[in-house]
């Protein structure tokens, strides 16, 4: 395993200092955590990304990826209403052969948690601030702000009256680019593929006990030995919604393409909010969405963002489809799209999916190697 070269003590001191001294406790979750909700957050193609370890016959676990989880799942165990945190440490993710990346790199980074009818828009601004000064102490010249709002494109799909169960699978795929991409190529089409084929259909035609008993005697024929931590009931339902999903009707192609023009959207903060507003007309709630962003851009102004610094991209997504309002990436230009020097976002639904209550949560995580101006190249 490759690992990442230190960052000098003095410029570490410097790095760290915006999200250290943000009035967060310092907590350092395990490294090992478990597969399945990760994989149940991210999809199976991470799998490849993830370093992946199981005692023998017990469920499978991994070497933490990141910490936004690792840390969701402290603050749950805590039952606290909320929290503050800080962490720096190791994480862990395979690079693509030949790429010479680093699988061991050193993140630090910063969450909030609040309860669940607190406001977003002045916790939004405070950590896009504070992961744009830890970028921008390393001493890079190069960095950008990219903005984005996985709410705003939820938003914009209800201004277009789709059928809810299309709705709702758009909004899911909203933080997945690849994902809406498939939705988007499928347009026009009157019925999708299901997948899971006749096994799907038959389990959804069962009770959930009788679906999860006739799983489990297909395995037992076929000789398949189940690896991992997730039950017959839970992959039989996971089937059963996916066949259902993609049973629902399909986007026309003048909803396609008024998505398609929402998701080109790039362009510094003041010329795509003029743009979104003619694109989303005149429906109330996705007006008061853009007035939520134009409050958020005045409060990063008032932290020192620079507006020339910044860009807003309506199709910014990241790894983990957990984030469903804020996105951000600072970048470098030095280092392109691909590696970012600090990521983050609003993940209000991310305590509710790891079985707690609902709870505000915004973080953001920074790579000092790649913040560093003497650094990752």
């Amino acid at each position: 395993m490759k690992a990442e070269p230190r960052v000098p003590d003095e410029a570490l001191a410097a790095i760290r200092a915006p999200f250290a001294e943000a009035g967060a406790e310092a907590v350092d979750p395990p490294i090992l955590q478990p597969l399945g909700a990760l994989l149940d957050l991210a999809g199976e193609a991470l799998r490849a990304r993830l370093f992946i370890v199981q005692a023998e016959g017990g469920a499978e676990a991994c070497l933490r990826p990141d910490f936004t989880v690792p840390v969701a799942r402290l603050h749950l165990e805590r039952g606290a209403g909320e929290g503050r945190y800080y962490y720096e440490g190791r994480a862990f993710r395979a690079a693509p052969e030949q790429s010479g990346r680093a699988e061991e790199f050193l993140q630090i980074g910063l969450e909030l948690y609040s309860p669940a009818d607190a406001p977003v828009i002045e916790a939004d601004a405070e950590i896009a601030a504070l992961a744009w000064a830890t970028a921008l102490a390393g001493g890079r010249e190069d960095l950008a702000l990219w903005l984005g709002d996985v709410a705003l494109f939820s938003a914009f799909v209800d201004s277009l009256g789709l059928a809810g169960p299309l709705a709702d699978r758009l909004k899911r795929a909203a933080a997945r680019p690849r994902l809406l991409q498939a939705e988007l190529a499928r347009a026009g089409a009157v019925e999708a593929p299901v997948q899971g084929g006749q096994l799907a259909a038959t389990l959804a035609a069962l009770p959930p006990d009788a679906a999860a008993a006739l799983l489990e005697e297909v395995w037992s024929l076929a000789g398949v030995e189940r690896v991992g931590g997730r039950g017959a009931a839970e992959i039989a339902q996971r089937l059963v919604s996916r066949a259902e999903a993609a049973r629902a009707p399909a986007l026309t192609e003048t909803q396609a393409e008024a998505i398609r023009r929402f998701l080109a959207i790039d362009a510094a903060p003041a010329e795509a909010l003029v743009q979104l507003s003619e694109l989303g007309g005149a429906d109330p709630a996705f007006a008061a969405a853009l007035d939520g962003w134009r409050a958020r851009l005045a409060r990063l102004a008032a932290a020192g963002v620079p507006a020339a610094a910044i860009r807003f991209a309506a199709g910014l997504g990241h790894t983990f489809d957990y984030y469903d309002g804020l996105t951000f990436e600072v970048r470098s230009a030095a280092l392109g799209a691909g590696r970012p020097v600090a990521v983050g976002g609003r993940y209000d639904g991310l305590s509710a999916r790891l079985g707690g209550p609902s709870a505000r949560a915004v973080g953001a995580m920074a790579r000092p190697w790649r913040a560093f101006a003497g650094g990752e190249a």
